[in-house]
Formats: structure tokens, C-alpha cells, sequence
């Protein structure tokens, strides 16, 4: 009787230990953190406006919820991963368009500087 038992708790957690880890997105955290610490780091440089940032914080969002609803069933397949790389690829694009733009807030006033007339 012992030994069913624990041959049961073996094969269960065979069967759901792969489950697990394929809702495991370590990779697309990381990712996530490192987006939001450069839109961080613009803010606090002055290379975002307020409105810069809050609209790639938006785009944040977005990818998050991505990655929520392709977890939502308990596994993340090669196509929901593509879609979740995808937005992040957008978004990394939008972060490095946004900061490297000539829109500055040098003194972080909350308002563009506008450069000095000559």
C-alpha cells in the first residue's frame, strides 16, 4: 500500500512538474525589468519627457498583459513566446526611438526644453 502511494505521488509530480516549468518565463522577466530600468534611467537623465515615459509605461503594460493571457492556460507555447518576444521588440524599439529623440527635460520641470535661439 506504501509503495502504490508513492509510486502515485512520483507519477503525479512527473506529470506536473513540465507544466510548471512551462509557464516559467524567466527570460521575458528580465527582459521586462531591463526595459523598465531604461525608461527609468531616461527619466532621471532628462532623454524622456513625463509624457514620453507615461506613454512607454503604457506599452509596458501591454506586453505584460500579453505575457498574463499566454500563462493563463498554464503553458506557454513556442507561438504565444514569439508573440510575447514580438511586443518586447516593439516596445525596445519604441524606449530607444523615445530617448534618442531631441524632446529633452533637462531640469525635469515636466516640460520640454526647448533649445536656445542663436
Amino acid at each position: 500500500m506504501k509503495s502504490a502511494s508513492t509510486l502515485l505521488v512520483a507519477v503525479l509530480t512527473a506529470f506536473a512538474l513540465p507544466v510548471l516549468a512551462q509557464t516559467n518565463t524567466p527570460n521575458i522577466d528580465q527582459r521586462q525589468a531591463n526595459q523598465q530600468q531604461r525608461i527609468d534611467q531616461g527619466v532621471k537623465s532628462g532623454q524622456l519627457t513625463g509624457k514620453e515615459a507615461a506613454r512607454l509605461e503604457k506599452g509596458q503594460e501591454h506586453v505584460q498583459k500579453v505575457e498574463d493571457k499566454a500563462k493563463a492556460d498554464g503553458v506557454v507555447t513556442k507561438k504565444e513566446r514569439a508573440r510575447i518576444q514580438h511586443a518586447e521588440n516593439v516596445q525596445s524599439r519604441h524606449i530607444a526611438k523615445q530617448k534618442h529623440d531631441r524632446q529633452r527635460d533637462m531640469n525635469h520641470d515636466g516640460k520640454k526644453d526647448r533649445p536656445g535661439r542663436k
